[in-house]
């Protein structure tokens, strides 16, 4: 199924990803202009631009990159080659150790590229979405929230607080991209089967986005994963040194819900016709947002609307297939 979807979106993606990717002969995708604002170290240190050891020398010239990369110059299918022979060769030096310990392993040396070199990265995912999917999002990505606050390396995506009330109409212009598409959010309150994992609950909307990139062919620089961080009631969560959330108990009723207006008015004040998927809200709050803002906001709560598009996708199916 993966394959499949995949396979339909792959070549949108891949002229999307092309202003940033070397051509790679005949039947690769046309390369467009892609105007750089940036130089030197700042290119490197951008994942969205940065090619490693593949700019050209040109490039390097025109963009002061020339010694600030090992000289040789490898193709984007060299550096593909590589990585899936990187990430081959951590399979074969796992084998024998725990499940959980192999999958965390999988998903850092995804998650480094992606730190590194989008480009790559998502280009990785199409191609092998089937083999990549579990790790990117379930059942690996609950490993990951369980222990997202000792993982963190750099934030991705945005964090709105109940400390930010009153802000968040000025934080939203943070955002670098002029335009978002599809924003998934979580107030982090009942992820997965695992309860309430506070702001360890932002790999959530991470990994979502992550797959509608990669079989829904959604362009990856018009997507936002965003977490609501209104506190969290897990005492091991408040008690652990780490831990990057707000370190209070959950608001509840109208503090709450003041919240995720404030939160809501701001998104739609800056991308009107953005969607914004409600995910792994404890089960009282997705009904409740979802009737409070269904008919003001482009919104749906994907624990509502999605399981309920899956089952009956899957009855239309039999139907079909019996007919």
């Amino acid at each position: 199924m993966w394959r499949h979807a995949a396979a339909r979106r792959s070549a949108q993606i891949r002229r999307l990803l092309s202003t940033s990717a070397p051509s790679t002969g005949a039947g690769s995708a046309v390369r467009g202009p892609c105007i750089v604002h940036k130089r030197g170290t700042d290119i490197l240190h951008d994942p969205w631009y940065n090619k490693d050891t593949a700019f050209p020398l040109t490039e390097r010239d025109r963009l002061g990159l020339r010694g600030l990369l090992p000289p040789r110059v490898m193709s984007f299918e060299q550096q593909y080659e590589r990585f899936i022979n990187s990430y081959h060769s951590l399979e074969h030096n796992t084998k024998g150790e725990p499940e959980s310990v192999v999958s965390l392993a999988k998903w850092r040396i995804l998650n480094r590229l992606h730190d590194r070199n989008e480009t790559l990265y998502y280009r990785v995912l199409i191609d092998n979405i089937k083999d990549f999917a579990p790790i990117i999002y379930t059942p690996t990505v609950g490993l990951v929230c369980e222990n997202y606050s000792g993982l963190f390396r750099r934030p991705r995506g945005m964090y709105f607080s109940a400390k930010d009330k009153g802000e968040m109409m000025s934080m939203i212009y943070n955002w670098p991209a002029e335009k978002v598409d599809m924003i998934v959010v979580t107030d982090g309150s009942r992820i997965l089967g695992l309860g309430d994992l506070g702001v360890q609950g932002i790999g959530i909307p991470i990994g979502k986005l992550d797959v509608y990139v990669a079989a829904a062919g959604i362009n990856p620089q018009k997507v936002l994963p965003i977490m609501l961080d209104v506190g969290t009631n897990n005492e091991k969560l408040l008690e652990d040194k780490l831990y990057l959330g707000l370190r209070q108990p959950r608001l509840e009723g109208e503090e709450y819900l003041a919240v995720v207006d404030e939160f809501m008015e701001a998104v739609h004040a800056r991308w009107p016709k953005a969607v914004v998927q409600f995910e792994d809200f404890q089960m009282k709050w997705a009904f409740e947002t979802l009737h409070r803002y269904r008919n003001r906001f482009c919104m749906f709560n994907d624990d509502v609307h999605g399981t309920a598009g899956v089952a009956l996708a899957g009855l239309l199916g039999a139907v079909r297939a019996q007919g």
